[in-house]
């Protein structure tokens, strides 16, 4: 298949938050970095992949339940998990390692939307 636009730029997630400063530094404290910035637009990457955040003014209430979840596969799944509970963060689903080869955990994000951080089991 030709490819016209990146690959990795084909499906990018853009959520809509309430407030783009405090989703900001959310997602900046995990690790995510601010590419590009406008009024009310922000881009983020994590690694190569890119988030973009869109504050709507009249942004519905935040849900009562999560809406679903954003899964970052990391290498080091453990400092993660150290580094989210360091800064307080919700925990909607507590470290563990799953029998389909996953270690992972889910912690609250801002307008409904958790993030799942996971690492792959290595094979003893």
């Amino acid at each position: 298949m030709d490819h016209r636009v990146h690959p990795g730029e084909q499906l990018v997630l853009a959520l809509y938050v309430s407030d783009l400063g405090n989703s900001s530094r959310f997602y900046r404290s995990l690790g995510f970095e601010v590419t590009r910035r406008d009024r009310n637009f922000m881009e983020l990457r994590w690694e190569d992949t890119p988030l973009f955040l869109v504050e709507l003014g009249d942004a519905p209430d935040e849900p009562v339940k999560p809406l679903g979840n954003i899964r970052i596969l990391v290498d080091n799944v453990d400092e993660h998990w150290e580094r989210c509970r360091g800064l307080g963060i919700e925990v909607l689903r507590v470290i563990e390692t799953r029998d389909y080869g996953i270690r992972d955990f889910i912690i609250a994000g801002p307008d409904g939307l958790s993030i799942r951080f996971a690492g792959i089991v290595k094979a003893v």
